[in-house]
């Protein structure tokens, strides 16, 4: 193994551990929800609300942090986004209103976790890794990521029955300090930021990309996925309540999403070297359309809920690696964490309806039936959209010489 191999294997392993972190925390936030209405009496809809906030701003925070990446360098991008996001989650136990779980959760943590999330990660590893292997790459940091779902969701509620949520939650902010020291492999200080050529700037780059067809239509089919998995990760807990099963049904359910989605990941990033990122993208939307008519005519029992966990898990956040790796085919790697980040902020303004109208509905009509229904329409026009998407074919690998061992 050579010396560049083994860095680019160090900082991507790092990179994804960093994001099991993260995201892993930041995903296992939905079972807070009963616990702090309980606790608070501030109401469902007032806590979907903040989190529904917060997906908005860890979408919103992805150019940003991207562009500050592109520019600066991500070493202190990642390290702001983990103290962040530990100082949202200590500090709301100490609030007492709607507004004041808008700050903590839906601002403080929200921009953190945002801040050491995908766009930063991926941009950090594809600087230092052959086009090839940045779609594999994408898929190992990406699998890290919900690998941190498989092990936190458990442990968030383990910790909630334990220790009561308070403490649950700080428990989660050292957790995601702990996570520090990943910041020096995946951005060693040595690193230098990228200096731009006459004219080049990140936010230049982004409004050539909005002139791009295909570019709109990725955003698009990404707004769909960031629906589905804030609805989701927001209300299957008073989902699996309504249907009269216990708590762990849901922490267990997440734990399957986010093991399924390890080995979707890989299978994504490794898929993306052998077809079309953009038909990838169309199946696993199209899947999830099916997955959920399925999950609605099925009984509501603990099994009901672990396979539609686990089909729906496979494609979870396996949309990332395809996504990213159709940015960099479009527009190149010099601005992909902005760009990308960009993509992320579509996917999030679709989490900030799921999550929020997700509660307008619970609290309306006592069921989320109609957003089941929307979900499943949405997944079948994000498969449509993503065709039409601008992509060259995969060229074939080369064949090895005559005589070559």
């Amino acid at each position: 193994m050579t010396t560049q191999t083994r860095s680019a294997l160090l900082v991507t392993l790092a990179a994804a551990a960093f994001l099991m972190v993260t995201m892993g925390v930041r995903q296992s936030l939905g079972l807070f929800v009963s616990p702090l209405n309980s606790s608070t009496g501030l109401g469902i809809a007032t806590i979907s609300f903040a989190l529904a906030i917060g997906q908005f701003t860890w979408g919103a925070i992805q150019p940003v942090a991207g562009a500050l990446a592109d520019r600066h360098g991500p070493g202190k991008v990642l390290a702001a986004g983990a103290l962040l996001a530990a100082a949202g989650m200590a500090l709301t136990p100490f609030v007492t209103s709607g507004f004041g779980l808008i700050v903590t959760l839906g601002l403080l943590a929200s921009i953190g976790s945002g801040a050491g999330s995908f766009s930063v990660l991926i941009g950090a590893a594809a600087q230092r890794l052959s086009a090839e292997a940045r779609g594999k790459a994408a898929g190992v940091i990406n699998a890290g990521g919900s690998l941190g779902q498989f092990v936190f969701a458990p442990v968030a509620q383990a910790l909630i029955q334990a220790v009561g949520w308070m403490a649950a939650l700080w428990s989660l902010a050292a957790m995601t300090l702990a996570a520090l020291p990943l910041v020096r492999e995946v951005a060693p200080r040595h690193t230098a930021a990228h200096p731009h050529a006459a004219g080049e700037s990140p936010w230049r780059a982004l409004g050539n990309a909005f002139g791009d067809r295909s570019y709109l239509l990725l955003n698009a089919g990404f707004f769909t996925c960031g629906f589905h998995i804030a609805f989701l990760i927001t209300h299957l807990p008073q989902e699996v309540n309504l249907c009269g099963l216990p708590p762990t049904v849901a922490s267990w359910s997440l734990a399957i999403i986010g093991l399924a989605n390890i080995a979707g990941s890989l299978a994504a990033g490794f898929a993306t070297t052998r077809y079309r990122s953009k038909y990838i993208l169309a199946w696993m939307y199209g899947s999830r359309a099916v997955l959920i008519a399925a999950y609605l005519a099925a009984p509501k029992v603990a099994l009901t809920f672990y396979l539609f966990a686990a089909g729906l898990g496979f494609t979870w956040l396996a949309t990332v690696p395809p996504t990213a790796g159709i940015v960099g085919k479009l527009f190149g790697v010099r601005f992909l964490a902005t760009l990308f980040g960009m993509t992320l902020l579509s996917h999030q303004v679709g989490g900030f309806l799921g999550a929020w109208l997700g509660g307008l509905a619970y609290e309306g009509t006592g069921s989320y039936q109609w957003m089941w229904y929307a979900d499943m329409a949405l997944a079948a026009a994000a498969a449509i959209v993503n065709l039409p998407i601008r992509e060259a074919r995969i060229a074939p690998a080369p064949a090895a010489p005559a005589g070559a061992t």
